[in-house]
């Protein structure tokens, strides 16, 4: 059987990886084994993330929205289910911009819920 010589691939592929590594924290950047455990490692965490980030995001706005519509009163969820009943089709992100932007227009919004 031939010999195999893997020049220009197995160093593309190394390169390749230690370009991933590239701010990582001493021979995780350096040294090849090394980095690339670390690069799997990042994407795997990259790859989790990525879903968890959504989550974060909206327990945040939630967070806000609760806290602007308690200086009203009101809870989260009675906000939410009067917005519902009037007809407000506003998402979490808006809400919680007006919160923390514009508090006239956020106190106009749960006015207009309270009534429904």
């Amino acid at each position: 059987m031939a010999r195999v010589k893997r020049g220009n691939v197995a160093r593309n592929r190394r390169k390749k990886v230690l370009k991933l590594a590239k701010g990582f924290r001493g021979s995780h950047s350096k040294l090849f084994r090394t980095a690339n455990q670390q690069v799997m490692k990042a994407l795997r965490y990259a790859y989790r993330d990525r879903r968890n980030r959504k989550r974060d995001f909206r327990r945040l706005w939630i967070t806000r929205i609760n806290a602007a519509a308690r200086l009203h009163d009101i809870s989260y969820s009675q906000l939410t289910g009067q917005l519902k009943k009037a007809n407000i089709e506003i998402n979490r992100k808006m809400l919680a911009q007006m919160a923390v932007l514009d508090p006239d227009g956020f106190s106009q919004v749960v006015a207009v819920a309270k009534k429904a």
